[in-house]
């Protein structure tokens, strides 16, 4: 306790020599954690998203995940319309089925822009596969689409733009170019990193292919009819998929693999920003060991003075190296705080999450830090001649 007080005294006795020291682990605990947060919250979001969609919902992409690339290094996209009406026919027994494509678009009403809309080009038994909610109207049927009409159904965030207040069902707005009667009010699905998820309409995929002139589909919903028939359905779907396309031209995702493959991402990236966010705690590392370095030469004959009267040389060892971790705990706590702090406030507007092993981690590192380059200047401390010491000016 008295080489505790000893260290807390000389801490003190420098507030703003201590302060700019833990700097740099204050910004390096509140890095770490901030950043573990945000791909915490992302993966917290997406996964949410995901287990809404259905736990039956399985996924057909163009190109397999992992798969080969072209020369170009984009791989090539042969999914068409007719791959979802072979898969449909041949599941009617055991799943239902749904293309869409999707295409970015400037919309208008009146004197109003609603710019980088997602359009997405749907069939009518989408929101039986895809679970979506409606506030308002409905979305369009069988013949509607069949017949390409120019009906869409769009988001809370499109509805605000274009319509303000206004319910904006049974207006009619541009859609790159071309009219299209509003049917259908969406539920709010809310923003993820800036990317609004409101901010989109579906329409007919016949009335969509047309339009932009798209004859690749950009996914295949495929909803299994009980959850005990999702590895079943994938395996017939592959089967069925493998007889026009090659292994590496498609993917079938279950949701559980959807799921895994996300962490694996989010996973990587926790320790890419982890780790750099990390180098600014060793940058305050190597601040501590030259703040207490030039300690050490300051308290020459103040160390000289304690040894000739009997301190041992792990006495002061000890004085100096809980020095150095008292600055980098209270740097680690201060950095937690503003982390934490910082964190909620960003949670207002984007999802967060703080893991308690990310506030752990970040607070043990910090520690870690302190011993580490503590050491160096504690044991440079111990080993001083006491003679040599006093006679230090």
């Amino acid at each position: 306790m008295e080489t505790i007080n000893s260290a807390l005294t000389s801490i003190f006795a420098n507030r703003l020599r201590s302060f700019l020291t833990i700097l740099g682990i204050v910004i390096g605990v509140m890095s770490v954690i901030l950043l573990i947060s945000l791909v915490s919250g992302l993966k917290t979001y997406i996964t949410n998203q995901i287990q809404g969609l259905g736990a039956n919902l399985l996924i057909v992409i163009p190109g397999r995940i992992g798969g080969a690339r072209s020369p170009g290094g984009v791989q090539a996209n042969r999914l068409v319309y007719a791959d979802a009406l072979n898969l449909r026919s041949k599941l009617s027994n055991d799943a239902q089925v749904s293309a869409a494509i999707q295409r970015n678009a400037t919309l208008k009403f009146g004197n109003k822009n609603d710019k980088g809309v997602a359009i997405f080009g749907v069939e009518a038994t989408y929101p039986k596969i895809v679970s979506i909610k409606l506030t308002a109207g409905r979305f369009f049927n069988q013949s509607e689409q069949q017949s390409s009409r120019k009906v869409a159904v769009i988001g809370t965030t499109v509805k605000s733009n274009l319509f303000g207040e206004g319910s904006g069902l049974a207006q009619t707005i541009d859609v790159a170019g071309l009219k299209y009667t509003v049917i259908g009010i969406l539920g709010q699905r809310g923003a993820i990193f800036g990317i609004d998820l409101d901010n989109a309409i579906y329409i007919p995929l016949p009335s969509a292919e047309r339009q932009f002139g798209i004859d690749r589909l950009n996914t295949i919903y495929i909803s299994a009819n009980s959850a005990e028939s999702v590895g079943d359905v994938q395996n017939k779907a592959v089967s069925l998929l493998k007889k026009r396309l090659s292994e590496d031209e498609f993917t079938v995702q279950t949701q559980e693999q959807t799921l895994s493959t996300i962490s694996q991402i989010t996973g990587v990236l926790t320790l890419a920003l982890g780790g750099i966010a990390a180098i600014s705690l060793i940058v305050g590392g190597i601040g501590v060991m030259n703040i207490m370095l030039v300690s050490v030469t300051e308290r020459t004959r103040e160390i000289g003075l304690r040894k000739a009267l009997g301190a041992r040389p792990k006495d002061i060892r000890n004085q100096f190296l809980i020095e150095a971790m008292t600055l980098s705990g209270l740097g680690g706590i201060i950095g937690i705080v503003l982390g934490i702090g910082i964190s909620l406030i960003i949670g207002r507007f984007f999802t967060t999450t703080v893991p308690l092993w990310s506030v752990a981690l970040s607070f043990g590192f910090s520690m870690l830090v302190g011993v580490i380059f503590g050491v160096t200047p504690a044991i440079r401390a111990a080993r001083l001649d006491p003679i040599t010491a006093l006679r230090y000016e």
